[in-house]
């Protein structure tokens, strides 16, 4: 049985306006890639690896957004990021290569 008032619709059908500023924006690419960094950095296999490497370059494809309010701060530290991961994803493939050989 629903606790729901007669004319009240669950939240997930409510109309909501979620308003976020630009500095959220920020914050949610940047912490959202140096997360998907560390589960890269912690996959055990390079398939995982890959999934994290590309979400990471979602991010920085975002940060490329013009009028989004994407600052060059932001820009900077998602570049660092790609940078970081293509070296470490690279490194684990050539060592699996190596190991293969």
């Amino acid at each position: 049985m629903s606790r729901l008032k007669p004319n009240t619709r669950p939240l997930s059908e409510q109309e909501r306006e979620v308003m976020l500023s630009e500095s959220d924006i920020n914050t949610i690419l940047v912490n959202g890639a140096q997360i998907s960094l560390t589960k890269l950095r912690r996959a055990r296999n390079t398939d995982a690896q890959l999934c994290y490497y590309a979400e990471i370059g979602v991010y920085l494809e975002v940060s490329l957004s013009r009028g989004a309010g994407i600052t060059e701060e932001t820009m900077s530290a998602l570049e660092e990021i790609h940078r970081i991961a293509t070296h470490e994803y690279m490194d684990t493939r050539k060592l699996k290569a190596k190991t293969e050989d």
